[in-house]
Order: C-alpha cells, then sequence, then structure tokens
C-alpha cells in the first residue's frame, strides 16, 4: 500500500491527526461544571497522608478534586484503615482512586525489574494475579472506595463490563495508568473505548502531541503530569499550565515528585520514615498552589473551580 493511501485513510476513515496538531488548537470540552483543569495530587499512600493533604489544602486554599491513592497497593491497608480511608474521602468530597494490589515490581515475578525485562510493561501477571486483583476491588468497593488506578488493559475490558453488567456499582470510575504506556490519539481512543473514564498518557509528551490527542477524538479527561518523579524525568511544567488546560482541556494536573517509584512505593517507607510521606504530601500540595499561581498569571481565560458533582465520592 502507497504512503499516500496510508495518510488518506487517517484523513477520511479516521478522527486521528497524521502529524502533531502544532497550531495548537483550542478544546472545545469541559468538566462538568465548566472547568478547563482540576488538581489531581498523586502518591496519597496512608490514612496519615490523606489527613495531611486535606489539612495543608485547607490552609493554602486549594481545590483538590482527585487523589491517587494507595499506589503502593490497598492490599497493605487493613479493613480498617481502609474504611477510614475512604470515610475521609466522602468527609472531604475526595475522589478518591487507589490501585488495588502490589504493582509488578514487588510481585513474585521478577521479569519487570531486570535491566531489559521492563518492557514487558505493568500488566497483570497471569490469572491468580486477577484473580486476587478482583478479590482486592471487591474489598475496596466494600470499604466505600469508588474509583480504581488500572494498567492493564485485559483488566479494564473485565471490569467495565462488569459495570456495565451491574455486578460492580456503576459509579466505580477506572483511570487508566502511565504505565499503559499510551501516548497517541489511537492509544488513547483505545482505553476510552474499552471503558477508562481517564488516561494518564505518557508523562514526557509535548503540548502538539497532547493537542493531538484532544483533537483525535479522545474525549476523556487526560492526566498530565506536572511534576514527576526524578528517576523518570524529574521535570517541572507549571509555566505550560494554563497552555495545557486550553489545548487538552478537560485536564487533570496531576501532581507526583519524589526521587523515584520504587523509593515512593515501596512497601517499607512508611515504617523506616514515618514523616516522609505526611512532608511529601505538604509538598504536593504547595505545588498545586503554584499551579493555580501561574494559572492566574496566564493571558488565558481558564476556568478551574469546586464543582464536585460528577466526582465518584466514596461511600463507605
Amino acid at each position: 500500500m502507497a504512503f499516500t493511501e496510508m495518510k488518506k485513510y487517517l484523513e477520511e476513515k479516521t478522527d486521528f491527526p497524521v502529524r502533531e496538531k502544532y497550531d495548537l488548537p483550542a478544546s472545545e470540552l469541559r468538566f462538568d461544571g465548566g472547568a478547563h483543569a482540576r488538581i489531581e495530587i498523586s502518591g496519597v499512600e496512608s490514612v496519615s497522608n490523606l489527613e495531611t493533604m486535606v489539612k495543608e489544602a485547607d490552609k493554602r486554599n486549594i481545590t483538590v478534586h482527585r487523589v491517587i491513592s494507595l499506589v503502593k497497593g490497598a492490599t497493605l491497608l487493613d479493613d480498617q484503615e481502609l474504611k477510614y480511608f475512604a470515610q475521609i474521602g466522602a468527609d472531604n468530597d475526595l475522589e478518591l482512586l487507589v490501585n488495588p494490589v502490589v504493582s509488578r515490581g514487588w510481585d513474585t515475578g521478577r521479569q519487570y525489574v531486570t535491566e531489559e525485562g521492563y518492557v514487558s510493561g505493568m500488566r497483570l501477571r497471569g490469572h491468580d494475579s486477577l484473580y486476587n486483583y478482583l478479590r482486592e476491588i471487591d474489598r475496596c468497593i466494600n470499604a466505600g472506595l469508588r474509583g480504581f488506578l488500572v494498567t492493564d488493559e485485559g483488566a479494564l475490558t473485565i471490569l467495565n463490563g462488569m459495570r456495565d453488567e451491574g455486578v460492580i456499582p456503576e459509579d466505580v470510575k477506572f483511570k487508566v495508568s502511565v504505565f499503559a504506556g499510551h501516548g497517541t490519539a489511537p492509544g488513547g481512543k483505545l482505553v476510552q473505548d474499552l471503558g477508562a473514564d481517564s488516561f494518564n498518557p505518557l508523562a514526557d509528551l509535548t503540548l502538539p502531541m497532547l493537542s493531538s490527542i484532544r483533537q483525535g477524538g479522545v474525549d476523556i479527561p487526560l492526566d498530565v503530569y506536572m511534576s514527576l518523579v526524578e528517576s523518570m524525568g524529574g521535570f517541572q511544567r507549571y509555566h505550560e499550565a494554563a497552555d495545557i488546560a486550553r489545548i487538552a482541556a478537560p485536564v487533570y494536573f496531576k501532581i507526583e515528585p519524589g526521587p523515584s517509584e520504587a523509593e515512593l512505593y515501596n512497601t517499607w517507607i512508611d515504617a523506616s520514615n514515618p514523616n516522609y510521606g505526611d512532608n511529601l504530601t505538604k509538598m504536593r500540595v504547595k505545588i498545586a498552589q503554584l499551579i493555580m499561581e501561574w494559572i492566574d498569571r496566564s493571558d488565558y481565560e481558564i476556568e478551574m473551580n469546586d464543582h464536585k458533582e460528577d466526582l465518584s465520592i466514596p461511600q463507605p
């Protein structure tokens, strides 16, 4: 097939851009309530971290809509802690999205953590892993949680089917993680069609790349890194906040500073330094304030508000 025919196919048969959207057109999509963007705090790993985040957000007058939490696995919270975690979310109108189980870096298989094995991706390994993943989701739902971080498209397909059939509550939301590795409009459209309620594209995408995803038929919110762990690049892009909101709305500004995913989300970190997570949580909320200040300085009229009626708030 000649390339001209391939190009014609993309232009006439799909919504996908042939090249990046270097003209950076404004997105016409918004969150319910009219906002271009919202704040997403990541890596809130314990009851103490969540309590700290709520206090710091109140101190700095920052509206946090969504918390990506228990990234190291809800498995590590006992039943009472998990229910209290959900209760804090309910009391403060926070959408809590949790990772049900420990990630591939800490399961019994070691391929993922080898020098070359990481390219296999952080997807579930074997049907027993899927079985335990679903058992943990059931425990989280029973505790009142209504949102989950998903790294595996196969699991997403099963979960979305269960949601459609009423096996799990219809208000449960699924966010596809950056570890699924999608960075194009076709990838975003794929996870959208599989049932994702938002997705985290690759962390290092340029403005034209983000614009291409939004203009390529992807309607769900994009979760865009504004602060990234050092091991994955360590960039901070607060100055681009207004541009990102304008071209890629609706956007969750994702805030996740730190040394590395391996250190932040290993099981020993809180035990070795119980104040570590709380202090880092305070920094994340401060970064949210910095982002808001850059939004205020912008020449664009970017709407950010405290509308929360569309969130999947925990129901403990």
